[in-house]
């Protein structure tokens, strides 16, 4: 009953709940809600073990929605043919068991549902698992991670594969390990990530610190859940934006993305790992529960590897080396340079000898307290951001109404309900969705072309709002949520609605 109660309002009117009648208590079935009593536990008992009592209930719901149960075989066979095929042969019969119920018992019944199937190939992947794709796509030859909900998908997707393509995943026994393995890896010319949540990225910040002040390429996953401190590992939550954009001491220059779908885990992993070695600074990649642990089929086109480009920045061979050496023959890894960014010789390459080091340093990475060196670098460090801002494009993503006045801001996992949400409000909106936080578009022009906005994210203090704010120097208004579920179509389309006809435009 616990379940029906905490999760009826998922359902519209019309919608079927299974459950077992021959239990102890009788279920309190809305009356817009059609009940479908199925033995669930018995039927299972029948076919090898109650355990299976859930397979029994996906077979029912098959039956309910008019789809073969023949297709559930082959996703029975690569879940338990590791037990061998005796559990298989018992789990095809309890799904069986299921829908011979259904059809025998309720073959009156039709809810409308059709469910089709097709002979076209489809790619089926969630978030983490589509950055893991990205990575092997952008060259990413090294990973090093510990596991942590809900970002051990990564890890789990890359092992077996990065190693077809010479590279390597090596579980870490923490955090503060894994993220130094990955500098390390970084360090001797290998693209290199990890990925955490937010007790981890607590943890890497120190080394963070060292890699943006080192100036070595590297990628940081986040994949956030419900905090702080151990919060609720398997709930959703924004709540790392602050860490990801400030976190550390010091000043750290870095860049951070946002993907806003499961595809653009892909692609914005590839993008990641491009602006690492383009700028030599550290990347926060930010997803969270939600993307991460949602499935969804894509047409293979949707990741087209041929349209993978991949930068790797200054890196110099032995004859450019040359060019980069002081009057004494030595290296200049650290060069004040026009644009922020400095050469870079992987080891071997002759005279590309040279140290780096988390002290402040001169050019070439040896330890200085000197005034006007200490300046140069920290202005040099900084400048790659000016550079990356007038080189590279920080857009956002549009929908809805181009014209109207009323203007709603999201970003990451918020884009897919926002979209949705569009056609049932009865107002006209605009929405951006943007993927890029730091550097990040400028919504100066956008916020005063509109008479309301609304920042829609999944914390409690609305840390993309203020950030907004404090870029365009007006006041927004704010939805947030951190229920530890994402946002829903229908509830943010009544929420923007209900905000926008109480609305007195901000001045």
């Amino acid at each position: 009953q616990r379940t029906i109660d905490e999760n009826v309002d998922e359902l519209h009117d019309g919608s079927a709940i299974i459950y077992d009648g021959e239990r102890s208590w009788e279920a309190d079935i809305p009356e817009e809600m059609t009940a479908v009593d199925v033995p669930l536990k018995s039927l299972a008992e029948d076919a090898g073990g109650a355990i299976m009592r859930n397979v029994v209930a996906l077979g029912a719901a098959c039956e309910l929605a008019s789809f073969d149960v023949e297709y559930l075989d082959e996703a029975l066979e690569k879940r338990f043919g590791g037990k061998g095929s005796k559990i298989v042969d018992n789990n095809k019969e309890a799904a069986r068991l299921g829908r011979d119920y259904v059809r025998e018992n309720y073959d009156d019944l039709d809810l409308g549902y059709d469910l089709e199937t097709t002979d076209s190939d489809y790619v089926l992947l969630n978030g983490d698992e589509a950055i893991g794709m990205g990575a092997i796509a952008a060259g990413c030859r090294f990973y090093a991670g510990y596991p942590i909900t809900p970002a051990t998908n990564v890890m789990e997707y890359l092992t077996g594969r990065i190693e077809e393509y010479g590279g390597h995943v090596v579980q870490a026994e923490d955090e503060l390990s894994a993220i130094n393995m990955a500098l390390g890896a970084a360090r001797a010319g290998a693209r290199s990530m990890t990925a955490t949540s937010g007790p981890g990225i607590d943890l890497m910040a120190e080394t963070f610190g060292l890699i943006a002040t080192s100036e070595t390429p590297l990628v940081i996953a986040d994949v956030m859940r419900s905090g702080p401190s151990t919060g609720m590992p398997t709930k959703q939550e924004q709540g790392d934006l602050n860490m990801t954009l400030y976190g550390g001491h010091g000043e750290v220059p870095r860049f951070v993305l946002a993907p806003t779908t499961i595809t653009e885990c892909f692609w914005k992993t590839v993008e990641a790992f491009n602006y690492a070695e383009k700028y030599q600074t550290p990347v926060y990649l930010v997803s969270d529960l939600a993307l991460a642990v949602t499935e969804r089929t894509f047409p293979p086109e949707a990741f087209d590897m041929d349209d993978v480009e991949i930068e790797r920045g200054k890196i110099v061979d032995d004859e450019e080396a040359q060019e980069w050496l002081d009057d004494q023959g030595r290296f200049r890894a650290h060069a004040d340079t026009d644009d922020g960014v400095s050469p870079r010789a992987l080891p071997g390459t002759v005279d590309g000898a040279h140290m780096s080091t988390g002290l402040e340093h001169d050019e070439l990475g040896r330890r200085t307290e000197e005034e006007g060196e200490r300046v140069q670098q920290v202005d040099k460090r900084n400048r790659k951001l000016e550079t990356a801002r007038d080189e590279e494009e920080w857009d956002y993503r549009e929908f809805g109404d181009p014209d109207s006045e009323n203007l709603v801001i999201s970003w990451g996992s918020n884009e897919g309900a926002l979209v949705e949400a569009l056609d049932l409000m009865d107002e006209d909106v605009r929405v951006l969705s943007v993927p890029y936080l730091f550097p990040r578009p400028d919504l100066t022009d956008e916020i005063e072309a509109a008479e309301n906005t609304i920042v829609v994210e999944c914390n409690a203090t609305g840390q993309f709002a203020d950030v907004i704010e404090h870029d365009t120097l007006t006041r927004v208004d704010r939805i947030n949520k951190y229920t530890g579920v994402r946002f829903k179509a229908d509830e943010l389309a009544a929420q923007i609605d209900d905000q926008l006809a109480s609305e007195v435009p901000a001045q």
